[in-house]
């Protein structure tokens, strides 16, 4: 074989792969495509519980997909709203894919850099749930596992969050966020 044709056939397999595998990976995230929201009562630092307004959405993207999540919540009257917003593309692992949150030096989207107090970011879908985690690497090198696991239920999404510490669970919220 020629160095040209070598040249062209890496790349020539390598987009044929990717012709194969990404529409399939994407088949599985199809089904949660859509917008949900809903309220869950949420135990806070104090020992106390809130009310918390939740919605996410979940979209198709180039190569991959988006899920943008939004959490509301109310004190004295007022409200304050963290919305987050991740595209995720497969790897070449069965219904895992990796975030692309930021671009390397050749432009293409990688994830963050966990070493670097950025949070390490990856989703898969396993039956009827979509589940996205977050790994944060303490200063000291301790960790902080976050994990929204999203169900598929006649509603529409059963949310559970979990978030676990260096030697405790954290936190836990549950609710469902119907289909709007």
């Amino acid at each position: 074989m020629s160095v040209i044709r070598r040249l062209f056939a890496v790349p020539l397999v390598a987009a044929l792969w990717l012709a194969i595998l990404v529409p399939a990976a994407l088949a599985q995230v199809s089904r949660f495509v859509g917008d949900y929201s809903g309220t869950a009562e949420v135990q806070t630092f104090d020992g106390g519980t809130a009310q918390r307004d939740m919605s996410v959405s979940i979209r198709e993207a180039k190569d991959g997909f988006t899920v943008t999540w939004s959490s509301t919540t109310y004190r004295d009257g007022k409200g304050k709203q963290k919305t987050y917003k991740i595209t995720f593309v497969p790897t070449d692992r069965d219904n895992v894919f990796a975030a692309a949150m930021t671009r390397n030096v050749f432009g293409h989207e990688v994830p963050l850099d966990p070493m670097k107090g950025e949070p390490y970011v990856w989703a898969r879908v396993l039956g009827d749930t979509l589940t996205v985690y977050s790994l944060y690497v303490s200063e000291s090198g301790g960790f902080e596992l976050q994990q929204f696991d999203r169900t598929l239920v006649p509603e529409g999404l059963r949310l559970d969050f979990t978030a676990l510490g260096d030697t405790s669970t954290r936190r836990t919220v549950t609710t469902v966020l119907k289909r709007q």
